[in-house]
């Protein structure tokens, strides 16, 4: 996702979007080294984002739009491009004023991208916006078991923590290159905030003091937990457990009656628009304005769910992926969050555990690296540890006052959230068949090669090329985000249309995949001659760019903005995201439009986790479908290179 954003790319591009962008969810990843280091020393150093050539921007965009679009479109398209960059023209001017905006400012992008694809974006941040993260399920099956491993898993996230307090969190480098670290200090103790027309951020992190408890949730009830001493110093496992254990039996049934432990987190699922209205309503009340305030503040939130619906061995991580997401609507877990937090663990009773992180302070890296660390620290052995001897405050239970209003809002929030939970479908399919290597010993990029076979399903299910978003990090940019590599290609669409066809040779269909797996891989490849996503070169940003500022000059939208094919290009009927993890976890995310997929996938070694989505008021899309699809296309390629072995590989 994840750097997730391709759902808010159709907005961006004056397309009608359905939803986020590739946020999606996360991101394409690096394979980069660690080295311990100060963020500050090591951000001042890094370049600033470059704006490319204008004409090479639009060389490039007409070659993106050959796959998707019919010739007489792209002809037009060819026309108004022409028109778009003539000397003296409009996209002259505007590549100026861009220019001089990226000499000005630290990234001529990151302020415009944070709010037009997250702050200004108005469907709910659930399943369109926030991704969920699917851990393997834990070994316990009880309330204790996940008190246990609840206290664990914010022992861990605190150690993680002391690294970001400290500014000695590994600084990551790719190709000798430092890259920007930033993400990783706006993860913790923030929050969105919402508002009528556009949302905002807030870190408290920095503040004075900073912030030294945790939002836990149980039973759709709220409580402030102190995770630091009198001392500053982490609260002891055994000491996170027993105050945990303390929630737990204050709160040990869902609320029934009492007004003031009504679902209010449901809220946080809203069409922001209607969560702006409804945040004011909340708020007018004092009581209820500080307890929403001590969840925003805190460091992180804590959901402790209850019981999941029963399900197949078969779609046990489904389901898991569900909770995660959105929490299968108001009679399971929906509002046993609040999903305005930017970073919520979730652990069940029956040891289904994951995360769900609101998108707009980071893309995933950040999140699956510190979730990386924190499944390490809770396999480690427990050592003993002195019991203190001061006694430990009670948490906190936050209240609120449920008037008339709030109760209509939180009915509505109910009835809206059910409907999505209804619509989506997911699925979480491990395939086990081969990982990364196999790719790897024919000399392909593993990322590359499941794209190719991502385009060879699609094809086969609907005998066409569609637009496809898969995120490109930014990060070798002072505070870089992400931009799009185009996984559809004129190369990946020749090797689809030749793949089932009898009459071609087997070494001609794996010259087209390896051509197919080579332009994929120069779009991204920072080393590549023809490297593009990582780099800065990307075509997608900058459109961006040049359209936000001709609105910032006051200028009429150019026409190139108004094609038809411009707004094809950003319908990303597949948008996917590769977030890599040492966990053999999955992160998952909704489709960006109406009539798309959003697949995530995590290569191990020996096996592939996906995540397939869908929605089902869509006909003509079935998320099972895509995954076997898929699965099918990823056996057959390999085949083709296990029986063309005098293939030039």
């Amino acid at each position: 996702m994840w750097g997730i954003c391709s759902r808010t790319v159709g907005k961006l591009g004056m397309a009608k979007p359905c939803r986020l962008v590739k946020p999606n969810h996360l991101m394409k990843p690096v394979s980069a080294t660690r080295v311990s280091g100060r963020y500050l020393s090591h951000q001042q150093g890094l370049p600033h984002l470059p704006v490319p050539p204008l004409q090479q921007t639009c060389e490039r965009y007409v070659a993106a739009l050959e796959p998707i679009v019919e010739e007489e479109e792209l002809q037009r398209t060819r026309e108004l491009m022409q028109d778009f960059q003539r000397a003296g023209g409009v996209g002259e001017r505007l590549q100026r004023g861009l220019e001089k905006r990226a000499r000005r400012t630290e990234n001529w992008l990151s302020e415009w991208w944070v709010q037009l694809a997250y702050l200004e974006y108005r469907l709910p941040v659930v399943v369109h916006s926030s991704p969920g993260l699917v851990l393997p399920r834990m070994n316990f099956s009880d309330k204790q078991g996940q008190i246990s491993f609840a206290a664990k898993l914010i022992a861990g996230v605190l150690d993680f923590k002391t690294m970001i307090d400290n500014e000695t969190l590994p600084v990551e480098f790719l190709g000798g290159k430092s890259l920007c670290m930033s993400q990783y200090y706006e993860v913790l103790s923030s929050c969105r905030i919402p508002g009528l027309k556009r949302d905002s951020v807030v870190n408290h992190a920095k503040g004075s003091p900073p912030p030294r408890h945790i939002t836990v949730v149980h039973n759709f009830q709220f409580f402030a937990l102190d995770v630091y001493g009198g001392d500053g110093v982490p609260l002891t496992v055994e000491q996170l457990r027993v105050q945990l254990e303390r929630i737990c039996s204050s709160s040990s049934s869902p609320p029934q009656s009492a007004d003031d432990v009504e679902p209010v987190g449901i809220l946080t699922t809203q069409h922001r628009d209607s969560w702006g209205k409804a945040y004011l309503n909340l708020v007018k009340d004092k009581t209820n304005r500080e307890s929403v305030s001590i969840i925003q503040r805190s460091i992180f939130a804590l959901c402790l769910d209850g019981a999941m619906p029963r399900v197949s061995d078969e779609m046990i991580r489904s389901s898991a992926a569900v909770q995660m997401l959105h929490g299968g609507g108001s009679e399971w877990n929906s509002a046993n969050r609040w999903f305005d937090k930017t970073l919520q663990f979730i652990v069940g009773e029956d040891g289904t555990c994951g995360a769900n992180y609101e998108h707009a302070p980071a893309e995933g890296p950040p999140i699956v690296a510190l979730i990386d660390h924190v499944v390490e620290y809770t396999r480690k052995l427990e050592t003993e540890t002195p019991p203190s001897s001061l006694p430990l405050p009670n948490p906190q239970k936050l209240h609120f006052n449920i008037t008339p209003e709030v109760k209509r809002d939180i009915e509505e929030a109910k009835q809206s959230m059910n409907i999505l939970a209804e619509d989506l479908d997911v699925r979480v399919v491990v395939f086990g068949h081969f990982g990364k290597s196999v790719p790897k010993s024919h000399k392909m990029s593993p990322d590359a090669f499941i794209q190719m076979a991502l385009q060879l399903a699609y094809y086969r299910m609907y005998q066409r090329c569609c637009a496809t978003y898969e995120s490109a990090s930014l990060r070798m940019f002072r505070l870089g985000r992400t931009d799009t590599i185009r996984s559809a290609s004129a190369a990946s669409a020749a090797f689809v249309k030749a793949f089932d066809d009898a009459g071609r040779q087997n070494t001609e269909k794996v010259d087209l995949m390896e051509r197919a797996v080579h332009a994929h891989r120069s779009y991204t490849n920072m080393f590549s001659a023809s490297s593009q996503a990582i780099s800065g070169q990307a075509i997608d940003r900058h459109l961006l760019g040049l359209k936000m500022q001709a609105v910032d000059e006051q200028l009429s939208t150019p026409r190139i903005f108004r094609d038809a094919a411009y707004a094809k290009a950003l319908h990303y009927q597949l948008s996917t995201s590769q977030v890599p993890s040492q966990t053999d976890c999955v992160m998952c995310f909704g489709p960006v439009v109406p009539d798309g997929y959003g697949v995530c996938y995590n290569p191990m070694s020996d096996h592939i986790n996906f995540s397939v989505s869908a929605f089902n008021a869509c006909e003509e899309t079935d998320a099972a479908r895509l995954a076997r699809t898929l699965e099918e296309s990823l056996l057959d390629m390999r085949t083709l290179l296990d029986q063309t072995p005098r293939a030039k590989l």
